[in-house]
């Protein structure tokens, strides 16, 4: 049953920079919970991903989703509208990440909400194509117990700052070393992550001895999971957040 949640925007000191701003839902009854970090698209913290974050909460969790691009300025709090224009504007915000950043920024997550929101037990993190990409680095570097991956693009590839100097899959050992237990799912029909990767991807996890499952909807393509989109899958979206609410209840809840 779903659980009745609270939500509002919050301000994060990040040492050196403007405060980042983030999107936190949590249930509304007092208790300890465990945590999830929410990971965007290339869009930003768009009204689908928080929409994402309260599901995440009415699971019983306190989920959060952080604005990694806060150091370019406040107006990307509230995400971009799809369009070929934000589009390109997205990937000069994008080339400005740094991992030494983005891991200050998940780490001031995960240490806000165990402070604010007695989020003191385990925690697991969730992301979609670009935030997809972030939670395989988040796994790589965070203490977490499950990390649930829809769609990630770039990891076997130097596509983003977060890939280089190497791409980002060689950071896999670091995912087995914090036994973080990963999930991930792929479209047949992905445009931008074909068969090739998905086997690299694949086969990088069993080498490290990563506890993981992936799955692949036959017919799907590249960003199934939001409603509204010509790409759409219902069956794949539904079975995938099926899927998200197994792992988190079985790797967080215990």
């Amino acid at each position: 049953m779903a659980q009745e949640i609270v939500t509002r925007d919050v301000d994060i000191e990040v040492g050196g920079s403007m405060p980042m701003t983030a999107y936190l839902a949590r249930p509304s009854e007092a208790g300890s919970r465990p945590a999830v970090l929410v990971c965007s698209e290339l869009w930003g913290v768009t009204e689908e991903v928080r929409d994402v974050v309260r599901r995440v909460a009415a699971l019983g969790f306190v989920a959060i989703a952080p604005n990694l691009y806060h150091r370019s300025g406040p107006e990307t709090a509230a995400g971009l509208e799809e369009s070929d224009a934000n589009r390109k504007h997205a990937f000069e915000l994008l080339g400005q990440l740094t991992r030494e950043d983005v891991e200050a920024d998940l780490r001031s997550c995960t240490a806000y909400v165990r402070d604010h929101e007695d989020a003191t037990g385990k925690t697991g993190v969730l992301g979609f194509s670009l935030g997809g990409h972030i939670a395989y680095f988040a796994a790589s570097r965070l203490d977490l117990a499950a990390a649930a991956i829809f769609y990630p693009g770039w990891l076997p590839v130097a596509g983003t700052a977060l890939s280089r100097p190497e791409p980002l899959l060689e950071a896999t050992d670091g995912i087995a070393e914090r036994d973080v237990r990963m999930l991930l799912f792929f479209a047949e029909l992905d445009h931008i992550i074909d068969a090739d990767q998905r086997g690299r991807i694949d086969q990088a996890l069993t080498k490290a001895g990563v506890r993981h499952e992936t799955v692949v909807y036959p017919g799907a393509q590249h960003a199934f999971f939001f409603p509204g989109r010509g790409v759409y899958d219902e069956a794949a979206a539904e079975d995938s957040w099926m899927r998200v609410r197994t792992l988190f209840a079985a790797e967080l809840d215990q």
